[in-house]
């Protein structure tokens, strides 16, 4: 049974709605926009005119973070729940449920996964409670537009509270799929860039999602730059046209507000999942381990590897430290993880590595023995892009790099502050407190982000927080090499903002 306890939805329904007059303004509305693998330094005036002209006008957060691992689905649940994989239980966009499948992980991005777990769960897929549940207790809806994966699109509304997912490939509640098809039109097919389904979701959005009726708060997730990127590279010309893409119709929806004198009623609330970066990797960690034969094979049950997490049967302590010792060694391999001996532990039970309650991922139940990526450095691609990671493929994202962390907060509206930037730090787990803040709706304790007072425009009483930079190191001594491992965060109060983690390996002098 997990220790922290959920939230009974059914006990909202009693709570007293809060409302601070000097700091709401009554009857807003909220949009979220995500653009998956957003750099900020693509937005520019020449790649996206329409967002750094709404990044002028309105606030910046300049220390943004996404959560780690920097994946899709764990920064689509982390958003929804203003919770960590510590609480949320979605560890990876790869997931492993021996229930479901003993030999492998379970992709997160297609929704019929995502069902497969649910059931054996008994309903918890995420194991805590999401924004789109608070606001059906609260009288509320929330309606999701996605252009990206199934998965990504149900994990932003697991429970499909009272709304309503819209997806090319997946319409929720499904009585309403005939109504969305009917009045936006067929569904076109994915391309490279995927403006054609861009251009859908935001079709969806506008008729749905801002009309009148419309919900308290709609949310739009555009599958680009991230897709076209992963295939052809950060700076690429369709990498570029795909950027472009997205801010056209983020353009689109701005004119449609504005046209329709809705600027006053809608708070908007713009984010990504992750940066992004070159991979210049040759070798897989699977690979890795069967060749030091750590490993029988690839759908052995002895140890599964899910992305970055490796559960070992029996969780043998022997096993563990092989492995650990193994991964220490060569210079492509980065940070690695694993379990406190206590409660309240920086570093790891094993030698060199630092613990997942550091990282926020010590959920009761559901990690994995290991949790490693490959290591990173500062070098350019072709285009000038910093920023390189040793892991396979041609770009991507899921590690450690500040610039995979390292993303753009920009919101604006009646209740935001204008031409403002902000150097304190946020994370993608502050946006569901925040939500819940400005429609009014107590924000539970069990929540592990924030409201973001300090972009807010009434002045608070809330105490001023000095945000201060703070360091865990671990090494290990190997008969090869010396590990180093180096986690950089920044503290603010009692909130822990992870910066990024670096691995060294210095060559032992025989």
């Amino acid at each position: 049974m997990l220790k922290r306890p959920f939230i009974i939805l059914s006990a909202l329904l009693m709570l007293a709605i809060s409302v601070n007059a000097q700091s709401k303004v009554k009857g807003t509305k909220t949009l979220i926009v995500f653009f998956d693998g957003l750099r900020p330094d693509y937005i520019t005036p020449e790649a996206m005119p329409n967002l750094y002209a709404f990044r002028q006008q309105g606030v910046y957060g300049k220390q943004h973070h996404s959560v780690y691992p920097t994946v899709t689905r764990v920064n689509s649940s982390a958003y929804s729940t203003g919770s960590y994989p510590a609480h949320t239980g979605l560890m990876g966009n790869t997931v492993y449920f021996p229930e479901v499948d003993p030999l492998k992980g379970l992709n997160t991005g297609e929704a019929e996964e995502l069902n497969r777990i649910t059931k054996v769960t008994s309903g918890k897929l995420l194991t805590a409670v999401s924004l789109g549940e608070l606001l059906q207790a609260a009288g509320k809806r929330m309606m999701v537009f996605s252009s990206g994966s199934t998965g990504q699109a149900l994990l932003q509304n697991h429970t499909v509270s009272g709304g309503a997912v819209v997806n090319p490939s997946m319409i929720l509640p499904e009585s309403f799929k005939d109504s969305v098809i009917q009045t936006v039109g067929p569904i076109p097919a994915h391309a490279k860039p995927n403006t054609p389904q861009h251009k859908w979701v935001a079709d969806a959005l506008i008729k749905f999602g801002l009309a009148a009726n419309g919900p308290s708060v709609s949310a739009i997730w555009f599958s680009d730059p991230d897709g076209t990127a992963h295939a052809d590279g950060i700076g690429a010309a369709t990498s570029i046209a795909s950027i472009k893409s997205v801010d056209h119709e983020f353009g689109r929806i701005i004119e449609y507000l504005k046209a329709n004198h809705l600027v006053e009623t809608y708070n908007i609330i713009i984010s990504t999942d992750h940066g992004f970066v070159t991979h210049v990797g040759k070798q897989n960690l699977l690979s890795l381990l069967i060749e030091k034969g750590l490993k029988k094979a690839p759908l052995s049950d002895d140890v599964i590897v899910a992305e970055g997490a490796i559960y070992v049967k029996d969780h043998d302590k022997e096993v563990i430290k092989k492995i650990v010792a193994a991964l220490q060694e060569p210079e492509f391999m980065g940070p690695i993880f694993t379990k406190g001996s206590r409660k309240g532990d920086l570093k790891g039970w094993v030698n060199g590595t630092l613990s997942f309650e550091v990282i926020h991922w010590d959920h009761p139940t559901r990690i994995a023995d290991i949790l490693v990526d490959e290591n990173w450095n500062d070098s350019k691609n072709s285009f000038g892009y910093a920023g390189t990671s040793f892991s396979g493929g041609v770009a991507g994202h899921g590690g450690f790099s500040p610039y995979e962390v390292h993303i753009a907060l920009i919101a604006s509206g009646p209740d935001f502050k204008k031409s403002y930037e902000s150097e304190l730090p946020t994370s993608n787990v502050d946006i569901a407190p925040t939500v819940l803040h400005l429609q009014n709706i107590p924000v539970p304790a069990t929540m592990d982000g924030r409201v973001v007072y300090e972009l807010l425009n009434a002045t608070s009483t809330r105490p001023i927080l000095t945000a201060k930079i703070n360091s865990v190191q671990t090494e290990v001594k190997l008969p090869t090499v010396t590990y180093k491992l180096l986690l950089h965060r920044t503290l603010l109060g009692k909130y822990t903002y992870l910066d990024y983690a670096k691995a060294t390996h210095l060559t032992v002098e025989k």
